[in-house]
Formats: structure tokens, C-alpha cells, sequence
């Protein structure tokens, strides 16, 4: 987790799609790609790819904004169909923007936004990233212990830095040697948000429409993704802790165009904890050489 001056100076503004106000920040100019982040207490689109922006934006308009829930935008996301909340958010702001198609590069919670976007308007998809997804095979097995500790966060005795610090470095990374104090304190006090505390953006499905909900999420039982044609790059940490790794296989077997990359000796946070490689392999796909 390194700091906000390892970022490049970047365009900033509010967007108002309609239904709600995404925040966005913009370095680079070029080919469009969004950068999706994942769902954990206090992260923003920022802190997620702080190691990639600057790298990724020598050669395209790098688009980072915070989902609707998290950091500067918007807070609450419709329980009962959160992916779909999501993506309904990002193609507003596409529109807001004048993009007809762009790139997506999607991690965790961001990576099934990304792929919901693209099963409901694919034609608004050049070339799609996934990182660790997720949404993928949910509903055949319980959740993993790092996805109980994201859900619990919230649950209890609410949140507190202790929490959320065994998080990062148990859960979201492999080696966490990277990881400062500082960073954590800063995270912790944005997971504090009052609006978020009273309705968190990523929560158990609860309620009469739970099992739904709950099957609704696991987008590998959508019949449209092995329809899907968006030329896919799906990466995964061998050491995942937070959604299986066997779900990049499982992908790989369902889409008609998706390549796999399996990084050893890594986590949740592929783009953090193999930043250079991640940035060569992204940087690469989306420019078409594979």
C-alpha cells in the first residue's frame, strides 16, 4: 500500500448519472480504460491501483472512479442486485462521458461489475481484465474465510482498525512486508463514513428474496457468458484467501475468448503485490498483443 505520491497528477470531477454521483479521477490521454476497484471497508479507485495509473496512463485515458458505496460517490447500493446496481452506475457514467465503448479492468467486487457490464451490454466493451473476480461459482461452496472477514466488518461490534488491519495483511496479501501502518489508518478512518456504516455497500443477502439474490450473484450461472465474445484476460493470485482461484479455470473454460494467468506465490491484491508484471500483462492485452 504505498502512498498518494506515487500517483500522477490527475483530472478530478463529480458526475451525475441520474440516479446517483460518481466520482472520478483521470491521468493520460488515449484509448479509455476503467478502473474498477474491489469491495473492501474503506478503499477507494485510487488506493486500489495505486501502482498501475501511472503506468497504464503512458499509453491510455485512465479512468479511476470511486463505485457508487465508496470513497466520493454516492453511498448505497441496491441489496438485492448489488452487481447489477454497479454496473447500471459505471454505463451512466460512460454515458455521462461520451464513451461508447471502453476498456474495463475489474478487481474483486469491481471485477463483477466489469463482467455484469459487459453480459448486459457487451457492444459497450472493447477488451475486458479481470482480477480475481467476484461472483464466480458462489453458489458452490460456503464463503471463504477472507470473504466472511469482509462481510463481518460491519457486523458486531462494527468496525475497528484491528478488523480491518487483519484484513490487509492476512487476508488481501500474500507477503504483507508492503504494507504501512500509515496506509491502514488512513483506510480505516474513509471505512468510518457514517453512510456507509448504516448501510454497507457489500453485505450479506438477508430477507425473503435472500436466495435470489444469493444465485443471482454467481454469474458463472448466467447463460450469456459463454455467449460472451469481449476478449477476456482473467488474473489470479495462487494465494487467494478472498475468492478462489479455481474460479479463473472456471472462466476459462465458460467464455469463448479468455486467457488465464495464474501469478504464485500472491494474493487478492494481484495488482498491488506483482504490480510490474500485472501493468506488462494488462498494458499488453489491451493494446492486443497476447
Amino acid at each position: 500500500m504505498t502512498t498518494q505520491a506515487a500517483l500522477p497528477t490527475m483530472r478530478e470531477a463529480l458526475y451525475d448519472t441520474g440516479r446517483q454521483k460518481i466520482f472520478v479521477a483521470e491521468a493520460g490521454d488515449g484509448p479509455a480504460v476503467l478502473l474498477l476497484h474491489g469491495g473492501g471497508p474503506g478503499t477507494t479507485g485510487r488506493s486500489s491501483y495505486v501502482r498501475n495509473i501511472a503506468e497504464l496512463a503512458e499509453g491510455h485515458r485512465v479512468i479511476v472512479p470511486d463505485l457508487p458505496g465508496y470513497g466520493r460517490s454516492s453511498k448505497g447500493v441496491d441489496p438485492a442486485d448489488p452487481f447489477g446496481h454497479l454496473a447500471d452506475g459505471v454505463r451512466g457514467l460512460l454515458d455521462r462521458l461520451g464513451l461508447d465503448r471502453v476498456h474495463l479492468v475489474g478487481h474483486s467486487y469491481g471485477g463483477a461489475c466489469a463482467l455484469r457490464l459487459a453480459l448486459d451490454t457487451p457492444g459497450r466493451v472493447d477488451r475486458m481484465v479481470l482480477v480475481a473476480p467476484g461472483g464466480i461459482g458462489t453458489t458452490r461452496a460456503l464463503p471463504t474465510p477472507g470473504v466472511n472477514r469482509l462481510l463481518d466488518y460491519y457486523k458486531g461490534d462494527g468496525p475497528s482498525r484491528r478488523k480491518l488491519e487483519e484484513f490487509i495483511r492476512q487476508y488481501l496479501v500474500h507477503d504483507d512486508t508492503d504494507i504501512s501502518d500509515a496506509a491502514i489508518e488512513e483506510r480505516y478512518r474513509a471505512s468510518l463514513d457514517p453512510e456507509v456504516v448504516a448501510a454497507p455497500p457489500l453485505r450479506r443477502p438477508s430477507g425473503r428474496g435472500a436466495l435470489r439474490t444469493i444465485w443471482r450473484m454467481d454469474l458463472t450461472r448466467d447463460p450469456r457468458l459463454a455467449r460472451l465474445a469481449v476478449p477476456t484476460l482473467v488474473v489470479w493470485g495462487t494465494a487467494d484467501k478472498v475468492n478462489r482461484p479455481s474460479g479463473g479455470r472456471m472462466l476459462a473454460g465458460r467464455m469463448s475468448d479468455c486467457d488465464l494467468y495464474l501469478m504464485s506465490r500472491t494474493g487478492h491484491w494481484a495488482q498491488y503485490e506483482r504490480a510490474g508484471l500485472f501493468n506488462r500483462l494488462c498494458a499488453e492485452f489491451l493494446t492486443g498483443r497476447r
